[in-house]
């Protein structure tokens, strides 16, 4: 073993076990040198390698401090079966490729990281969105692009903002995304629900609700719905565009798994508005992690100033070092290349979950389409609460869509099924022991 990885071994060892903790002083160069019995060279080289790795820092005229003692987490193998989850496996996501990006943007942007930003976003980083937006038909102007904390920052300025057309009431699907179902009930902005199903919505129906009250805007998710997993037919989105026209109803589109569509040809119902009635919302949670808090909006020219307006008291901008990072991480071509691995891992889950739905579940109601989540309608004797802590006993973990839905609204009894952190082994498994248990009446009827 050379010198200098002797010393980095050696002070590796008492960082990791806790004998150099966070913010603990190594020793000197000079008394290192000494200890080790070589040059002062060859401890800067030992030094340098722990630096890299993030373990310590420098300090001018100080010397070296242990930033953190902890070792990296490492996800535990278990045996559950977790069909509730529906963020990313984060343990999936290249951490290195994205940390190169992050340390690249700290040296790139330096004093401009530790500066508020522009209200709009980062000027680079919509330059490269404007490019990947297109590789989905959605073509539009760098003007129109907001960066956001995510799609729920858009969704909350959306609600209270006044808009063009001087309504108050929001529409939303039912069941639809449970986070702005809980922010819509928590904050009691007027609001109505509109039944969607593996059929779609009734445009009868939505037209009557357009005609009868004051919609500012409709809320939908076209494209692999949460939670149901279905999409609208191009008709169908047709349809409600034109509607929307017709009655001055704005419609916000969230359009969150637009990276997982298989169908090539789906195009977003941006992409054929004529009429600046459809805001295009997306966010990067899914295809990278929740934890990145970045998404982004598209307006309508008539929005721009009083969305700006009421951005900038809520944070001014979204964080500068994510910004900057995921614009390197797309500029670089390394966002394509994990969104192609990921796509393909999750397509494999999807078909598991449809082939294991037709094979074990075919007597219930299910989503046919390919998605990571899916979910299935249970009669109403079915005591589902229970059949759901039975299988917890079995560390299979399921969710209702309670939370999906308006207090009030008619809830359909569906049992969601995500695979987003389900190993396709798993899969088949835990479906097969969903069918068994509903299979014994006298335990569930």
């Amino acid at each position: 073993m050379l010198k200098y990885e002797l010393i980095y071994s050696k002070l590796m060892n008492k960082i990791q076990t806790g004998t150099l903790q966070a913010g603990a002083k190594l020793p000197s160069i000079r008394n290192l040198s000494q200890a080790f019995s070589c040059n002062k060279s060859t401890v800067m080289t030992a030094l340098k390698k722990l630096e890299d790795q993030h373990l310590i820092y420098a300090l001018p005229k100080s010397g070296y401090y242990v930033v953190d003692h902890q070792l990296p987490y490492k996800p535990q193998v278990n045996n559950c079966i977790d069909f509730a989850t529906s963020s990313p496996s984060w343990h999936a996501f290249p951490y290195k490729d994205f940390q190169h990006c992050i340390n690249k943007a700290i040296d790139t942007y330096q004093a401009d990281l530790f500066r508020y930003g522009t209200a709009r976003g980062l000027p680079s980083l919509i330059t490269e969105v404007k490019k990947l937006l297109e590789t989905y038909q959605i073509f539009t102007n760098e003007d129109n692009i907001f960066i956001t904390s995510g799609v729920q920052q858009s969704l909350f300025l959306l609600s209270v903002m006044p808009f063009p057309n001087n309504r108050t009431t929001i529409l939303v699907e039912q069941p639809s995304y449970h986070l702005y179902m809980d922010y819509l009930k928590t904050y009691q902005l007027p609001v109505k629900g509109i039944k969607r199903t593996m059929e779609g919505i009734d445009l009868a129906e939505l037209e009557s609700i357009f005609k009868k009250y004051d919609i500012k805007f409709f809320y939908t998710m076209p494209r692999l719905q949460n939670p149901l997993g279905t999409s609208f037919s191009k008709k169908e989105k047709d349809d409600i565009r034109k509607l929307a026209y017709k009655y001055d109803v704005y419609i916000v589109e969230d359009d969150y798994l637009a990276d997982f569509d298989q169908n090539t040809k789906t195009d977003p119902l941006f992409t054929d508005d004529t009429e600046e009635h459809v805001i295009y919302l997306k966010s990067f949670s899914k295809i990278m992690f929740p934890g990145l808090r970045i998404g982004l909006a598209i307006l309508p020219n008539a929005f721009i100033d009083t969305f700006q307006q009421y951005k900038n008291t809520t944070d001014i901008d979204s964080a500068m070092i994510s910004q900057a990072a995921l614009e390197l991480y797309l500029k670089s071509g390394m966002f394509e290349r994990y969104k192609k691995k990921v796509s393909e891992i999750y397509t494999m889950r999807a078909n598991t979950l449809q082939q294991s739905i037709k094979t074990y579940l075919s007597k219930y109601k299910a989503t046919t389409e390919i998605c990571m989540h899916s979910h299935i309608e249970l009669p109403r004797e079915v005591n589902v609460n229970r059949l759901i802590q039975h299988l917890a006993q079995q560390h299979i973990y399921l969710a209702t869509a309670d939370h999906n839905f308006l207090n009030g609204f008619y809830r359909e009894r569906i049992l969601k099924l995500n695979v987003s952190n389900v190993d396709n082994p798993k899969i088949e498994t835990g479906i097969k022991e969903i069918a068994h248990a509903l299979n014994q009446p006298n335990h569930y009827f």
